[in-house]
Formats: structure tokens, C-alpha cells, sequence
């Protein structure tokens, strides 16, 4: 039991806080509960990663059909577009059960663990003390889009962001331990993923610079570094330009310019008009897509002749700031160079999907683009919590209420989605 110091003469029992923790406990299982369910009820046929696994599998690159519509139709054939990485882990699974697999949700589960595991782990390397380590650990898995992600693993979509989040969640571990070419492996894979994620390679870099060592040097220390760093990645990018021209006949055609040729007219969408309209990047998506980034709330939809009946989840999201509001702990970031390059990162990822044709959509509470530079974030914030004193306790009680509040939205937000029939 813990003393409430509130209590008149410090009588022995539960404090405030053992109750937030409590709670903290108990939405993390109701979390838990909810991805167990939808993983034992999976259904095959409807993550297209799979067709690609079984494209690989058979020796080419285009599939018979797909199981969403973000798929491209190019010289009368159809193609699953997204970068191949996932579906290589995929390939086991299709291998065994064939092209209509169920178990991706296994799959995203041990992807979440494996996420959990390295950010209780770069905590620790940041300083953090165990307590805090668990608490910035729970609100990371459960409190930013990372759980909604792999709770939706069995889409193409959403598994591709749970594979890519462990892959650059590792590389960020593996660059504070100085393991270079581990971390180039894993950036690289990320890339192959997620193109985004290319923008963290720099802040890896800085991450793993010795103490009082110079970020930008021309010794061979230095250089021997930014190789081990950068040359698995220019594999990587090897890779993706010549898996480009194998599939389109050009190392930059990624195909994106060709999903709105796919869907038939019952399944168009504004995202179809916006592609065929405005195309896939366009200055007329960055007001809509900075207010849902950066200000748009937690928004259930009423409709009716009274504005009473619960229709569902505003399907565009929440924005990072109102559902994750811990992270405004990046405020105490230390001015230092990592720093300079988390910054030069999340810019460069976050400013050009500012102008991307899609936020997201579909998703509930969350801005799940966020994953691809949420890690150089969470980096700097995390030393905010790190230490022993009075006011690091303090930050780390605050820290506690944020974080039980973003879990609980997601709850609320699973909640509602499942009652409207929304897609979870």
C-alpha cells in the first residue's frame, strides 16, 4: 500500500496516483482485449500484402486481383503498389496457407511487442528510471497510433505501418548502441516500408555520435560511420529503384499515379477525385491536412432529424496534439544537435505529407502518418523525464494524466467505431 499524502496524519492506503495507474492498467487490458478479439476472428482476403507475398512466391510482381482499392492498373495488369518489404514477412504465412491467409493480426501483435521492447530499451539508454521507462513505454504502444495500427494489421495499410514502426524503432536502438550497420539495415528496411522514414537516417546518424563528438567532421572515424550508417541504406534504395522499373518500366515510377485508374465506380472515392483532379500532391490539401495534424479534436458524428443518432467516428482522424498530448513534452528538448536533426526530419516527412492527396483515411483518433517521424520526437522528448529530483517527479506525474487520457480516447474511440460499425 501506498501512503496518500493527502490524508489527514498520512494514513496508509492508496494514493491518487496508484488510482491512475490503475486505470492505466485497466484500459491497456480493455486495449489488449480488443485486439485479442479481432485476432481471433480474422478473415483472410484483406490484406493485399498477401497477393504481393504471393507474387514474389510465383516469381512476379503482379497479382490477379486486389483486396482494397489503393491498387494500380498499368499495361492491363494490376499491381499491389506499396514497397515490398512487408509482404517478404508476409511470404511464410502466404507460403503455408496461400494468398487468402489469415494471422496477419498475430503477425502486428508480435510487431507491437517487438516496438515495446525497444522503446522500454531506449528509454533506459536515454536515462529514464524504470517507472518512468514503463509509463513513456505504455503511452508510445497505447497512446499514439501505434496500437491503432496494428489493430487494423489485417489491411495492407496499417500492417505496413506496424512492420514499419519496428523496423525504425530498432534502427533508433541500434544507433544509440553504435551499431551502425544494424541500424542501416533497419532504416533500410523501414524505407522499404514506409518512403518517409528515409528522412530519420540523418537523425540516426546524430543519435549515435560519441559523447563530445562533432556531428559534421571529416575524419575517418566519421566517415567510416556515415558508411556503416548510409551504405545498407543505398541498398535499400537500389532495391526500390529497381523494383520500380521492373513493375513500371521507370526507377521513379512508384505506381501511386496509377491506383485512381483502379477502383470500379461503386468504390470512387474523394480520394479518387482528388487523384484524378488535383493529383497526388497538391497545394489545395495543406489546409485540411494541417488542421487535422495539428488542431483538429476528438470528433464522434451525430446525424438525424434531431442531431441524436451516434453515426460513427470522423473517419479523417484526430490531430497528434489532441490525442496524444504528451508529446508536448518535446518542449524540454535540449538545444543540442540531435536536436537540429530531429527537427530537420520530422520537417522534411511531416512538410511534404502536408501536401499529400490523403491524411490517412480511414482512421479513428489518431494522424497515423505521424509514425513515420514520431520516433526522432519521442527521442527528444523522452530526457525530459530522465533523472531523480523533485521536478522530474513532478513532469513524470503530469506525464502520467496525459498519457492515461490518450489511452482512454482510444478506448472511447474503439468504443464508438465498433458500435457505428466503423472500421477497427
Amino acid at each position: 500500500m501506498i501512503v496518500d499524502e493527502a490524508s489527514p496524519g498520512g494514513r496508509r492506503g492508496l494514493s491518487r496516483w496508484s488510482f491512475v495507474a490503475l486505470a492505466a492498467l485497466g484500459l491497456v487490458a480493455a486495449l489488449l482485449g480488443a485486439f485479442a478479439l479481432r485476432a481471433w476472428g480474422e478473415v483472410g482476403g484483406t490484406n493485399s500484402y498477401a497477393l504481393l507475398a504471393d507474387a514474389f512466391l510465383h516469381g512476379r510482381f503482379d497479382s490477379p486481383t486486389c483486396f482494397d482499392i489503393d491498387c494500380a492498373r498499368y499495361a492491363e495488369k494490376i499491381y499491389v503498389i506499396f514497397p515490398p518489404a512487408p509482404a517478404i514477412v508476409a511470404m511464410p504465412l502466404v507460403a503455408i496457407f496461400g494468398p487468402n491467409a489469415s494471422g496477419f493480426l498475430i503477425l502486428s501483435g508480435l510487431m507491437l511487442a517487438g516496438v515495446a521492447w525497444s522503446w522500454f530499451g531506449i528509454a533506459g539508454r536515454l536515462g529514464l528510471g524504470r517507472e518512468a521507462r514503463l509509463w513513456a513505454t505504455m503511452a508510445f504502444v497505447f497512446g499514439t497510433p501505434a496500437f491503432y495500427v496494428g489493430l487494423r494489421g489485417d489491411n495492407v495499410w496499417f500492417f505496413a505501418q506496424t512492420f514499419g514502426l519496428l523496423v525504425s524503432s530498432v534502427a533508433v536502438l541500434a544507433a544509440m548502441d553504435r551499431r551502425l550497420w544494424l541500424a542501416g539495415m533497419m532504416i533500410g528496411l523501414a524505407f522499404l516500408t514506409r518512403q518517409m522514414t528515409l528522412f530519420l537516417a540523418p537523425f540516426l546518424f546524430a543519435l549515435s555520435r560519441p559523447r563530445d563528438a562533432r556531428l559534421i567532421a571529416f575524419d575517418r572515424a566519421t566517415i567510416v560511420d556515415a558508411l556503416r550508417l548510409g551504405l545498407p541504406l543505398a541498398a535499400a534504395l537500389a532495391v526500390y529503384l529497381g523494383y520500380n522499373y521492373a513493375r513500371f518500366g521507370s526507377p521513379l515510377e512508384t505506381g501511386y499515379g496509377y491506383i485512381a485508374a483502379y477502383p470500379s465506380g461503386d468504390d470512387r472515392s474523394f480520394i479518387t477525385w482528388r487523384i484524378e483532379d488535383l493529383g497526388l500532391f497538391s497545394k489545395q490539401y495543406f489546409l485540411s491536412n494541417v488542421l487535422y495534424l495539428f488542431v483538429q479534436g476528438f470528433h464522434a458524428e451525430f446525424g438525424g432529424r434531431y442531431m441524436t443518432e451516434l453515426l460513427r467516428m470522423d473517419p479523417s482522424g484526430t490531430s497528434l496534439l489532441a490525442a496524444s498530448p504528451f508529446v508536448l513534452f518535446a518542449f524540454y528538448a535540449r538545444p543540442d544537435a540531435k536536436l537540429l536533426a530531429g527537427l530537420l526530419a520530422i520537417v522534411a516527412a511531416a512538410g511534404i505529407t502536408l501536401f499529400y492527396h490523403s491524411n490517412g483515411f480511414i482512421q479513428h483518433n489518431v494522424q497515423r502518418y505521424v509514425l513515420d517521424w514520431l520516433p526522432a520526437l519521442y527521442v527528444l522528448m523522452l530526457p525530459a523525464l530522465a533523472g531523480v529530483s523533485e521536478r522530474i517527479d513532478e513532469r513524470l506525474r503530469l506525464f502520467k494524466l496525459l498519457a492515461v487520457y490518450a489511452v482512454g480516447l482510444n478506448v472511447v474511440a474503439f468504443v464508438i467505431a465498433g458500435v457505428t460499425k466503423g472500421a477497427i
